[in-house]
């Protein structure tokens, strides 16, 4: 038996949720509500001591970190497979698959946060955030992002786009994009003719910049990006796996907050 521990629009919850999907699993759906602290009940952190989701459980087994999930799932269950045969195959693979954990998902992180999460924090009175110790603000900032990866979270409440950390992660994102395109030119996927995990790993951080109303940062510019998108928007994965874990009034309302954002975010662009 398949339990998957994950949140609706966690974006590594979607990396595994896309995982299932594709290979046609049957799995038992053990949401944790991470808006609301549920990560941190007992009973959750005897599975993930990190407090994060999303936690696999296979025949009481017990399998962390999405990337981990991902790769033990296309093991156990071979057909389809998303890891390249050969071996300068699978190198190529791992070279996008790791890029998440090691730079993406941060990025990620304060990209949402500056341009859709901060309103949320934005809203409390003018002098409360100020009078706030940072014990108090990283509580806040907790609640809000679902994330610990954050190490100045108060500069990115108070400074927002102007933060050197939301800059950073802008760039990031772009020289992904630029990478992404580059690669496109060999095949449809990221690495030539298959679908792999390299395209279902991206996919939710790619996925995530365009409900931010952030398309520009490729659509009629990284013509091979664009088109990769829309044909992982084609997949039926794509559908079960992301759109119907979260509400369209959810997606309206990040669009229109980005939409607001992408003047600032295209001047740090043009300035890298």
């Amino acid at each position: 038996m398949l339990e998957l521990y994950h949140f609706d629009n966690s974006v590594c919850s979607q990396k595994v949720r896309l995982v299932l999907d594709e290979k046609h699993l049957e799995w038992q759906d053990r949401r944790v509500d991470i808006l609301n602290g549920a990560q941190f009940e007992p009973a959750y952190l005897k599975l993930n001591p990190r407090a994060v989701v999303p936690t696999l459980v296979h025949d009481g087994n017990v399998i962390r970190e999405s990337t981990v999930i991902c790769e033990y799932l296309d093991e156990i269950f071979r057909e389809p497979r998303l890891v390249p045969a050969d071996p300068l195959g699978r190198a190529r693979m791992r070279v996008w698959t790791k890029l998440p954990d090691e730079t993406i998902h941060s990025a990620c992180a304060t990209v949402t946060f500056t341009t859709y999460f901060r309103y949320t924090l934005m809203k409390l009175p003018p002098d409360t955030l100020l009078q706030m110790d940072e014990k108090e603000v990283d509580r806040l900032a907790q609640q809000a992002i679902n994330s610990n990866v954050l190490a100045r979270k108060h500069d990115l409440i108070v400074k927002g786009l102007e933060a050197s950390a939301a800059q950073g992660a802008f760039r990031a994102f772009d020289q992904l994009l630029g990478e992404m395109e580059a690669a496109l030119a060999d095949g449809p996927w990221l690495v030539g003719r298959q679908y792999t995990l390299a395209d279902l790993g991206l996919t939710p951080y790619v996925d995530r910049l365009y409900n931010l109303a952030l398309g520009p940062m490729w659509i009629d510019k990284r013509p091979r990006v664009t088109a990769w998108y829309e044909r992982i928007r084609e997949r039926p994965n794509f559908s079960s796996a992301i759109r119907r874990w979260f509400s369209g009034s959810e997606i309206d309302a990040m669009r229109s907050i980005g939409d607001a954002s992408w003047p600032a975010v295209a001047k740090i662009l043009q300035s890298s």
